[in-house]
């Protein structure tokens, strides 16, 4: 009898009750095994989210909470304070992540190039920044931009330019988040736009180079079109991280001046662990994620349409 016979039982076997247990623990063992983590993720994510939804939907604090429905959703299309965080948010959104990114490609570009030496030392100093804690580096940028003690206007008065008021204006207030943002991330990306150049093949530029393509048409017609996967990843992480910041601004202005560097993040903390308003907090968390999912849809449709 060959061994494909013996896996075959006969038509009309009698199933022992040992054959039984053996074929419930062959079945019962990828459930085993997936047991942990789906015991985890039921209780640190799923349970989390679908409280977080129900307490939307509520008022009050402890023992006075009570159903509201959608009356925190409402008062959150009503809310000016609401609509001033979600615009700060958007502008340093849309003014630093296109500095960053285009920042970091040209950065990648550079380190990548043949005519670099100690490429390996390059890469460590740009990706330092990044392993930098957030709150570390609020405060130290809090000490350098200091209006009256601050290194950064130290240095525009020994150039003879006049000191900026960097987190006293509603303007440099906002610009001071981006350069800090800039500055802890930017290296981060350039590592992840670097390990994309090292994909590309050398004989693309070295054909392209043969037809007499300079290095600005090489760039364009070959290296942007064959980093559009990782560029549309940076985008999408980019723009999700800074829909949700909360260190930098708290660390550096906690919302001021006038509430010009308040972002939604805040705005949910503030409500949430100052205020104890719980249900609307959770609503202001549910209406971001519906803004971090339309966009990140977004992008992912326009520029995966271009890859």
């Amino acid at each position: 009898m060959t061994a494909t016979a013996r896996l075959v039982e006969p038509v009309g076997a009698v199933a022992t009750p040992a054959r039984r247990r053996a074929v419930l623990r062959r079945r019962a063992l990828p459930y085993l095994l997936l047991a942990p983590a789906l015991i985890l993720f039921a209780v640190f994510k799923a349970y989390p989210i679908i409280s977080s939804l129900l307490l939307s939907l509520t008022t009050g604090a402890g023992s006075a909470t009570k159903g509201a429905g959608l009356a925190n959703y409402r008062r959150l299309l009503d809310d000016p304070l609401f609509w001033t965080a979600l615009r700060n948010t958007g502008v340093i959104l849309v003014v630093q992540v296109p500095l960053m990114l285009v920042l970091a490609l040209f950065l990648a570009v550079g380190i990548n190039s043949v005519f670099v030496r100690w490429r390996a030392v390059w890469r460590l100093g740009v990706f330092m920044p990044s392993v930098t804690g957030l709150v570390a580096t609020g405060v130290m940028f809090a000490f350098l931009l200091n209006t009256d003690q601050g290194a950064v206007n130290w240095l525009l008065d020994a150039v003879g330019l006049p000191s900026v008021d960097w987190l006293g204006n509603p303007f440099w207030s906002r610009m001071s988040v981006v350069l800090v943002l800039t500055w802890h991330y930017t290296g981060y990306n350039a590592v992840i736009y670097l390990a994309g150049l090292q994909g590309i093949p050398k004989e693309l530029y070295e054909a392209a180079m043969v037809d007499g393509a300079g290095p600005l048409r090489r760039f364009w017609s070959i290296t942007v079109p064959a980093l559009r996967p990782v560029l549309l990843f940076t985008v999408v992480l980019s723009t999700i991280g800074t829909l949700q910041l909360f260190d930098e601004p708290y660390v550096l202005t906690r919302g001021g001046p006038d509430n010009a560097t308040l972002t939604v993040s805040m705005y949910l903390y503030e409500n949430g662990f100052r205020y104890f308003d719980f249900g609307y907090a959770s609503a202001i968390a549910y209406a971001l994620t519906l803004i971090v999912s339309v966009l990140g849809a977004v992008q992912m449709r326009l520029m995966g349409e271009r890859s």
